[in-house]
Formats: C-alpha cells, structure tokens, sequence
C-alpha cells in the first residue's frame, strides 16, 4: 500500500489512475447504466426490423382506410433501403394483414413482390430480432415520417437518480475511509512501552534500542518507562514521532497530530525538505525544516537542520536564515522547539551523506529523527 502510494505522489501516475478512474466510472456506470443513450423521433429506417415491419402493417392499413397514393409513397421512401426485407418480414409473418393487401401494397410502391410465402419462416436474423423484441424491453424510439435521428440522454426516471446517488454516496465513503485509515497508519505515535520491553529490548529497532540503552545509563528511564527527558522536564511525552528520510524519496514531508492523553487537540509538528543542492533526479537534500505548531500560538516555530556543506557555506546559510534557525546536523543532536503551551525535542537518531559529484557531505542520504513533545507546565 505505502508503495502505491507513493507511485501515486507522481503526477505521471496520477494522472494516469486518474484517467483509468474516470474511464470506468464514465462509460459503465455512468454511460451504460445510470444515464444510457435513449433514441428518440427515429426514421422507420433505423428501427429493428420487426418494428418495421410492423411500421410497414400500419402503413398499409393506413391506406386502406384513407386510399392516400402520394402519403402511402411518402412512408414507404421513408423505410429507405429497409423497405424490401421490411416487406419479406410481413410476408412471411403477415399476421392480422391480408396477404392480398401486402401484394397490392409493394404493386403500389413498385417494388418487387416478396417470394415468400404466407406461413413460410422469416429469415433467421429477423427470427432472432423477433424473439430478442419479445423477451426485451420495449422500443423506446418513436417513427416520425421523415424525421431526423436525434440521441438523447436523460436520466431514466427516479430509479436512475436513486443509483447516481447510490453510487456517489458509496465512493466517498470508500475514499473517505481509505484516507482516515492511511492518515491514522501515518500518524500513529510511538507507544510506550513496558519495562518488560525495556529489559530485554523486544519489538525496538537497533536505533531505539541504542537510544534505551543511552536513557538506561543516564537513569531516566528508572522508573521503568521509556521516557524521553527535555531541557525542562523530567516526565514523559505526550507523543514521539519517528520518521526517517531516505535518498530518492523527493516529496519527503512528514507531519503529526498533537494529542493530549483525552483526546484533545494540541497542535501539529512534522519535518520536510527545506533546500536541495544540484540538479537531476533524485533530488539532493541539503537541509531539511523541523516545525511545531501550537493551538495557542499564533506563530509556527521552524529551526533549519543542515548538512556540513549548507551549515558552513554563507550564501547557503544567510539563504535559509529566513526560514528558521541554524542547526548543524549531527547524530545524537537534540533540537529544542519551544511555543506558548508546548515544547518539542527533536533528537537526531541517525544520519549520512550521499557520495559522488557532489562536494563532501552536501547531501543526505539517510535521515532518522525522534520527535517528541511535552506541555509546557
């Protein structure tokens, strides 16, 4: 899942799932199922030819009855080349028709007697259609003499409506879930854990084991807690973050939801990249922003951590001086961000420098951090 998602933070990839997205929901759903292409006002020509033929019976009674040459004419140019097989598929089937009337009519018309008899079965492809019609929906097309043919598409009634709702309503909810699920994985901090945990040092990583051990041997953890000591406080976190930067992972940016233990809302904190060196892919980071924002501060605290090269070069360093303070990145480093009601300890758990071209240590290639965060009493 962390894979696709971070295929997907490249506009290539995203537009292309987006395209992919969209063309399901449009032709499927929306085109097939909840608004469908309806004909309507259809020349007799584009109608299944059973409907034709059926279109050719009523003509003929039509005549029958009002004994019109030039209106008879008229309908029959209209069927257009549909007009012969319209009229073997009335000879064949000729049903309430008189077969001497359907003689008269194609002797009216001129056109060529069918050869088929009465009684006799209509082509396959008409017996087909025929049953097809039977067992399907009925035509929505209306003949209209000589009229144009006009698609349409409208919602088929309230049915229809209800299933775009429908439809809707499930994909946001789908969406909505994917995105508090990825967003709680994200976020979730680091859990305290047990003296048990810390004595025999299971389920740590080596650099959070090198970290208990350092805490062990200072005595704050002796309480039997994992705790992690500020510059003015002695209890435990409310929450620890750890993140880590690694080469090639350019859109890096990491930020976490303060919580107090009831649930209430504190602020955020996070890192990201702040300044890159050189050109080509993947990006060289040479700096990096740690933050910290509090609920009851208006101003957001943000402190530059930098490579060797960034620290120690004046153009680089005067550059990034607007954005926050200073600091020299170095392994074991604690940061001190401190706002009205909070204070954040960032401690710099791992880091290395990417080789090549570049000038020595300029950028990174591997960057752990510990942030955790306290309330300031």
């Amino acid at each position: 899942m962390e894979k696709i998602l971070e295929r997907l933070k490249n506009p290539l990839y995203a537009g292309i799932t987006g395209f992919l997205v969209g063309l399901i929901l449009g032709l499927p759903i929306l085109g097939w199922i909840v608004w469908p292409v309806q004909w309507t006002d259809a020349a007799p020509q584009h109608l299944r030819s059973d409907l034709q033929a059926d279109y050719l019976r009523m003509m003929i009674d039509s005549y029958n009855r009002n004994q019109d040459e030039s209106l008879a004419h008229k309908r029959w140019q209209d069927l257009g080349s549909a007009g012969q097989s319209a009229l073997k598929t009335l000879a064949a089937n000729p049903g309430n028709t008189d077969p001497q009337e359907i003689e008269q009519m194609a002797l009216l018309v001129q056109a060529p007697i069918p050869a088929i008899k009465p009684g006799e079965k209509p082509p396959a492809e008409t017996k087909g259609q025929i049953e097809e019609s039977q067992g399907g929906e009925e035509a929505t097309a209306a003949p209209v003499a000589g009229g144009a043919t006009k698609p349409s598409s409208i919602l088929s009634g309230k049915n229809n409506l209800t299933i775009l709702l429908g439809v809707m309503c499930v994909l946001t909810l789908a969406v909505g879930g994917l995105l508090v699920f990825l967003l709680l994985r994200r976020k979730k901090p680091v859990q305290e854990e047990t003296e048990e945990t810390d004595e025999t040092g299971e389920g740590y990583t080596g650099e959070e084991m090198e970290y208990v051990q350092d805490q062990a041997a200072t005595g704050a953890a002796a309480n039997g807690t994992k705790k992690r000591s500020s510059n003015t406080s002695e209890e435990p976190p409310v929450v620890q973050f750890m993140t880590t930067y690694m080469l090639g992972d350019d859109l890096y940016d990491d930020s976490f939801s303060i919580d107090a233990p009831t649930g209430e809302f504190l602020g955020e904190c996070g890192v990201g990249i702040s300044e890159t060196i050189g050109v080509g892919d993947p990006k060289k980071v040479t700096a990096f922003e740690v933050w910290l924002f509090d609920k009851n501060d208006i101003q957001t605290v943000t402190k530059v951590m930098m490579s060797n090269h960034a620290f120690n070069d004046p153009n680089i360093r005067q550059r990034l001086l607007a954005k926050g303070e200073p600091q020299l990145v170095e392994p074991g480093k604690r940061i001190l961000l401190e706002t009205a009601s909070l204070q954040m300890e960032a401690r710099i758990v791992d880091a290395s420098y990417g080789g090549g071209a570049m000038p020595t240590n300029s950028y990174f290639d591997r960057l752990t951090l510990e942030l955790a965060v306290w309330p300031k009493s």
